[in-house]
């Protein structure tokens, strides 16, 4: 992956460094964009909604809500996922104000025509805002939850891939997104305070 200074006016910002995908990346989205189909593309897109951000922050706002009333444990599940919910998705936003990198939608427009809508601004590919909640939320789960640790990870990985099918992102966004979230997951869980016993759990 190449990230180099950009001036473009046409990326909206004066000065960003433009991150050029790598050859695995335009192989992946290439092959993609020759072979996938209609149906193919529309389950990717409503599996894309279940890590849209603003589903995300609804539900998780909801569930903190629910839970008030119940254990000190619960309470602090809730309290996690929430911040890292929060937490991630304000950081694909930093970092997409300093980053500039094109949508292989946006390459690959000739052939990419099954009616599926481009995704957000062409030059805020990197990275994958969906891959980082992902990663959060599924880097919290699997502390927590050890026991479904590796459902979390299957199907945040399933998830988080909707956005390279969709040809939203480049594979490469969507690994530093993951990575990225649970970073996020990892830095909000030293933050917060959990009850008595989840010391062990934190630090998983």
């Amino acid at each position: 992956m190449k990230v180099r200074s950009a001036f473009n006016r046409g990326e909206m910002l004066v000065a960003r460094f433009r991150v050029e995908p790598t050859e695995t990346d335009v192989a992946v989205a290439k092959a993609i964009n020759d072979h996938t189909t209609p149906g193919i593309e529309n389950v990717a897109t409503v599996i894309t909604w279940l890590a849209d951000e603003k589903v995300l922050l609804a539900s998780a706002a909801a569930l903190w809500v629910l839970t008030r009333a119940s254990s000190e444990r619960t309470r602090f599940v809730s309290n996690t996922l929430l911040a890292d919910v929060i937490v991630s998705a304000l950081t694909p936003h930093v970092v997409k104000r300093i980053c500039s990198q094109k949508r292989p939608d946006r390459v690959f427009v000739a052939g990419h025509l099954w009616g599926i809508p481009f995704s957000g601004r062409q030059y805020d590919a990197f990275p994958s805002g969906h891959a980082v909640h992902v990663g959060a939320i599924c880097g919290s789960i699997a502390r927590l939850f050890p026991n479904w640790r590796r459902v979390a990870m299957i199907g945040g990985i399933g998830i988080a891939g909707s956005r390279v099918v969709l040809l939203a992102h480049w594979l490469s966004d969507v690994a530093v997104g993951l990575a990225a979230g649970i970073l996020v997951d990892r830095t909000v869980s030293r933050m917060l305070n959990g009850p008595p016993g989840e010391e062990g759990l934190r630090k998983r």
